[in-house]
């Protein structure tokens, strides 16, 4: 799939209830570089307050959803998306160069991610931004234990902002379970929502797409797989939500590549929350694939010009619950093996 330059990015803005996602949207839209930016509030209830809660100006404007957009993603959020995107062309709205959705405390993201990677009507319109997931660093332990919602808001976040850091510093507990449920996310503590939008989010216009989760803007390409690298091949445990890295040696085969989403897409489907990657491909050694998928959504894999780092290995982190990591492993070892004895089958053949 090709990102068109003109393809505005849709960044997402999630976060249990109370955790500060509207205090830190207040303190974003005051920062000059957030001026050109549209606003969608997604609150539960028929009665949203939310948007009056937020200074706009005829630069930052809102478009208020009602319900809940995870339930109603398909219908909902397209229509408005495409409705922006037709009103900016016509001149009846500014030319807002990024859209934020803040969504309800009740929300799963993933819905809302998958509308934005794959939906034909959204196409060439947005494109995937970065996901900003509030975490409450008094509540936030406890409300991961009783609220599944909020493990899976963490699971999908690009960056976690730890709110309310004027009143405690996250505990240690929370910090270590933040790192189990999404390793590669960056933690960065905020007291009153005070955050400066370079810290969040790339530039418009910088590209990105599905990589804009995947290669953050801090520390350029080489250094942004790191954390990939340094995480933990064995299953990391947790009661319903965990990570998993597989790492291999061998590049694999195009052929393998296309079967093995297939078989991830049929076989875990809504378990896998998350998966990011990094794939070495026998036909393009020159630079690996980029794999960027939620839950039965995958991107299109894209390709980088090079490796970012010395280390070729492939490595596809999973995010989800009961993740089959056994079967995952074996599934992608016995693929590879049918494909090669093929090719060379083939191969002989022609010979």
């Amino acid at each position: 799939m090709t990102v068109t330059a003109a393809a505005t990015p849709v960044s997402v803005i999630t976060g249990f209830l109370g955790s500060g996602k509207t205090t830190l949207l207040r303190h974003l839209l005051r920062d000059p570089a957030m001026g050109r930016t549209a606003v969608i509030i997604n609150e539960f209830g028929e009665i949203g307050i939310d948007h009056d809660l937020i200074e706009s100006s005829d630069e930052n404007f809102i478009e208020l959803t009602t319900g809940c957009l995870c339930c109603k993603v398909r219908s909902d959020l397209v229509m408005t998306l495409r409705d922006m995107a037709r009103r900016r062309s016509a001149g009846e709205l500014p030319g807002f160069e990024r859209v934020l959705i803040e969504t309800s405390g009740l929300a799963d993201p993933a819905a809302i991610l998958q509308a934005l990677m794959v939906d034909p009507e959204l196409a060439g319109l947005y494109v995937l931004g970065e996901v900003i997931t509030t975490v409450d660093s008094l509540l936030g332990l406890a409300t991961l234990d009783h609220h599944r919602q909020s493990a899976r808001q963490v699971a999908v976040a690009d960056r976690i902002l730890l709110t309310k850091a004027d009143l405690a510093a996250p505990s240690p507990a929370l910090d270590a379970r933040l790192h189990r449920l999404n390793p590669g996310a960056r933690r960065l503590p905020v007291a009153h929502g005070a955050i400066g939008a370079s810290t969040l989010f790339n530039e418009p216009g910088r590209g990105g797409g599905s990589l804009a989760g995947y290669l953050p803007v801090e520390g350029g390409a080489r250094a942004s797989i790191a954390w990939l690298a340094a995480t933990d091949p064995a299953a990391v445990h947790d009661p319903r939500i965990a990570s998993w890295c597989l790492l291999r040696e061998r590049p694999l085969h195009a052929l393998t590549l296309a079967l093995f989403l297939e078989g991830l897409m049929e076989h875990c489907g809504d378990r896998l929350l998350r998966v990011k990657g990094l794939i070495g491909v026998v036909e393009r050694p020159e630079g690996p694939a980029v794999l960027h998928g939620v839950q039965h959504v995958f991107h299109p894999p894209q390709w980088l010009d090079r490796w970012p780092s010395d280390d070729r290995r492939t490595r596809i982190v999973f995010i989800g619950e009961a993740i089959p990591t056994q079967w995952i492993s074996t599934l992608l070892e016995v693929l590879d093996d049918d494909v090669a004895r093929e090719q060379a089958r083939h191969a002989a053949a022609a010979g």
